[in-house]
C-alpha cells in the first residue's frame, strides 16, 4: 500500500473530472502533497498554486471544483482552506491497509526492487595505516554502512569499497620515527597505539630538528622503489592496522567487499596520465603537471609533482575508472569530509574531460561534517584524539551501568548494553543531516528519555514485551478499535516509512530514517498510554496488537538500515 500514489491517484482522478480540458500529471500532483502543519487541518494537503496558470483559474476555486469530486474509499472527506485541498484520510481503510501491508511481508516492509539490475559503489570509512581508528572516521564509516544498507534493501548490488590511506611521505616519516625510536618488540606490543605514539613523536621531533622531514621523505622514496627493508617495514604496519581495525568493524558490524587501497593503484597510474597527455589536457605549470580548470571556476588540478610523483587526485581518477572497469556502476558514492568538496569537483571534472560522461551522472561526493567530542576540537597531529575502539568500550561500559539501574534482573545485561551503547554512538552521529557539524556529548547520545537510539530501542524492546505478555491471541482484529487520533498517527507514519526509506536513498541522507523511526517510536509511546493494548474486547485487543507488531517490525528494520540492532529487552 503506497499511500502517497493512492491519494494522488484521488486528486488527479478529481481534476481530471473537474478539469478534462486540462493536461494534469498524476505524479507531479503526488510530489507536491505535503503534511498540513497542523493534523486538525487534515492528514495531507494539495497546494492547488501549480494548477493555477494552466487552468486560468484561481487555487481556491480550482480547490473547490477538486473538493466536490473526490471520491475514493480512502478520503473520508476533503476541505477546502485558501488554496489547498485537505484530505481527511478513512482511519478505518488505512489501519486494515497499512497493518496488513505490514504484516503481509515485516521484515520487508518499505523495501523495494527499483535497483535491480543496478550497481552502487560506496566508497568509505577509509581508515590510514600505522594510525588508530579514531573518532573521525566514525561518520564516513556509520553513513556509509547505512547506505550500503539502504540501497541493498532497495535491490541495488552494492560494493563496499574501503579505500586505504596506506600510500604517501607520512609512512616514510613512520619508518623514519620507528628507526629512531622504535623496537619490533615495543611496536608487537604496543600495536598500533605505538605506532600512533612514533606519529605524534616524530612531528614534535621535527619540529626542533627540520632535517627529519627529509629523512621521511627518502623512506617513502625507497617504498615507491621497492625497497626490500622498507616494504617489510610498510607491510607490517599495514597488517598491524587491518588487524586492530577489523576489532572496531567487528564491534559495528561493518564489512566491505574491497580494501584496495591507495598503492593498489600505483600501476594504474601511467593509463591516466597517458590519456591526459593525448588529449591534449596536461599543462606544465613549475616543473609540475596539471589540468588547467580555469574555465569551471576552480584551480588547476595537480596530477605529477616536479619529482614525478602522483597525487590523490591522480590514484582517484585511475580508481574511478578501475571501478567502472570492474563493476560497471551506475553509481559511485565517496563518503567523505565536506573539506575534500573541490578535490572530488576536481576529479570528477578531470573525468568528464577525458570523455567519460558517467563522472558527470553517476559519482558524487557524500559529504558530512565534523565531529568533536565534549566540546572540543580533535587533532591527530597533537594527540588530542578519541579513538573509537575505547569511545565505543566506555559506551558499552556506560550502558551496563544504566541497565543494572534501571533493570537488575535483566538476563543477558552485557549484551543488550553492548547493543545499546554501540547503536548510541552510531544513532547519535546518523540522527540529524550528515551535512551538520558534531559535538559527540555522553549525556545526549546514552539519554533513554530523548530522541536518541536508546530511546527508539528501548521502544521496540517495550514492543516486544506487550506481545511476549499477550501470548497467544487468535482472535480477529477489531480495526474500528483503531479509530483514536494516536493510532491515526502512527497508521500514518508506518505508511510513510517506504518513502523515507526511497527519500534516504535519493539523498544519500541516513538521517531520514533515524528521525523516521524516532518520530514513530514517540507515537507509539503516545500510544501506550493513552490506550490500555490488552482489554476485555479481544477485537480491540487483537487490533492493538498488530499495530503494536507492526511497530515493533518497522523500528527493527529502521534500525537495522542504519547500522543498529533491536534488544528484545532492556
Amino acid at each position: 500500500m503506497e499511500l502517497r500514489g493512492v491519494l494522488a491517484q484521488a486528486v488527479w482522478e478529481a481534476a481530471k473530472a473537474a478539469f478534462p480540458q486540462g493536461e494534469l500529471d498524476a505524479a507531479a500532483i503526488g510530489r507536491a502533497l505535503e503534511l498540513p502543519p497542523d493534523p486538525a487541518m487534515g492528514d495531507m494537503a494539495f497546494p492547488c498554486f501549480s494548477l493555477s496558470k494552466a487552468l486560468r483559474m484561481g487555487p481556491p476555486q480550482i480547490a473547490q471544483q477538486l473538493a466536490g469530486r473526490i471520491q475514493s474509499p480512502a478520503i473520508d472527506r476533503a476541505e477546502v482552506k485558501g488554496g489547498y485541498l485537505n484530505l481527511f484520510i478513512n482511519r478505518l481503510w488505512l489501519a486494515r491497509g497499512v497493518l496488513t501491508a505490514v504484516q503481509a511481508n515485516p521484515a520487508r516492509w518499505g523495501a523495494g526492487l527499483e535497483g535491480q539490475g543496478k550497481t552502487v559503489c560506496l566508497d568509505y570509512s577509509s581508515i590510514n595505516i600505522a594510525k588508530r581508528f579514531h573518532i573521525g572516521h566514525l561518520s564516513t564509516t556509520a553513513i556509509g554502512h547505512s547506505l550500503k544498507r539502504i540501497y541493498d534493501f532497495l535491490g541495488w548490488r552494492t560494493v563496499g569499497i574501503n579505500h586505504l590511506g596506506d600510500w604517501g611521505t607520512q609512512f616514510g616519516k613512520m619508518i623514519a620515527a620507528y628507526k629512531h625510536w622504535g623496537s619490533r618488540e615495543a611496536i608487537e606490543q604496543g600495536g598500533v597505539q605505538a605506532l600512533s605514539d612514533l606519529y605524534v613523536r616524530f612531528h614534535e621531533e621535527e619540529a626542533r630538528d627540520p632535517a627529519l622531514e627529509q629523512e621521511g621523505r627518502d623512506w617513502f622514496k625507497r617504498i615507491e622503489d621497492g625497497d626490500e627493508e622498507a616494504l617489510s617495514i610498510f607491510n607490517w604496519f599495514k597488517a598491524l592496522t587491518l588487524k586492530d581495525a577489523d576489532r572496531v568493524y567487528d564491534l559495528l558490524g561493518v564489512t566491505f567487499d574491497s580494501y584496495a587501497g591507495e598503492s593498489f593503484y600505483n600501476d594504474k597510474m601511467d593509463r591516466v596520465i597517458n590519456e591526459l597527455r593525448d588529449k591534449n589536457l596536461l599543462v606544465e605549470s613549475d616543473g609540475a603537471w596539471v589540468v588547467d580548470l580555469a574555465d569551471y571556476d576552480m584551480p588547476p588540478c595537480l596530477i605529477l609533482k616536479s619529482d614525478g610523483a602522483t597525487l590523490y587526485a591522480t590514484r582517484d581518477i585511475a580508481a574511478a575508472l578501475y571501478r567502472k572497469d570492474t563493476y560497471s556502476f551506475d553509481k559511485c558514492l565517496y563518503v567523505v569530509a565536506y573539506q575534500q568538496d573541490l578535490h572530488f569537483r576536481q576529479v570528477f571534472k578531470v573525468l568528464e574531460l577525458m570523455g567519460y560522461a558517467w563522472a558527470r551522472e553517476q559519482m558524487e561526493h557524500v559529504a558530512f561534517g565534523m565531529i568533536s567530542y565534549e566540546g572540543e576540537a580533535l587533532s591527530t597531529r597533537k594527540g588530542n584524539i578519541v579513538y573509537l575502539d575505547d569511545l565505543l568500550q566506555k559506551a558499552q561500559e556506560k550502558a551496563l551501568h544504566i541497565i543494572e539501574e534501571k533493570s537488575p534482573g535483566l538476563q543477558d545485561k552485557a549484551d543488550t548494553a553492548r547493543q545499546v551503547g554501540i547503536g548510541a554512538v552510531l544513532f547519535s552521529d546518523l540522527y540529524n543531516s550528515r551535512i551538520k557539524d558534531i559535538d559527540f556529548r555522553w549525556d545526549r547520545a546514552l539519554n533513554f528519555d530523548g530522541e536518541t537510539g536508546p530511546y527508539v530501542q528501548y521502544t521496540h524492546a517495550r514492543c516486544c514485551s506487550v506481545l511476549r505478555k499477550a501470548g497467544d491471541l487468535n482472535a480477529a482484529p477489531d480495526y474500528a478499535a483503531l479509530h483514536d487520533a494516536e493510532a491515526l498517527a502512527l497508521h500514518k507514519l508506518l505508511a510513510f516509512f517506504p518513502e523515507a526509506v526511497r527519500e534516504a536513498a535519493l539523498r544519500n541522507e541516513p538521517s531520514i530514517i533515524t528521525r523516521a523511526v524516532t518520530e514513530i517510536a514517540k507515537a507509539y509511546n503516545k500510544f501506550y498510554y493513552e490506550h490500555r493494548i490488552l482489554t476485555e474486547d479481544e477485537g480491540c485487543s487483537a487490533a492493538r496488537l498488530l499495530l503494536t507488531r507492526a511497530v515493533r517490525d518497522v523500528i527493527r528494520t529502521g534500525l537495522y538500515l542504519v547500522g543498529m540492532e533491536a534488544p528484545e529487552q532492556m
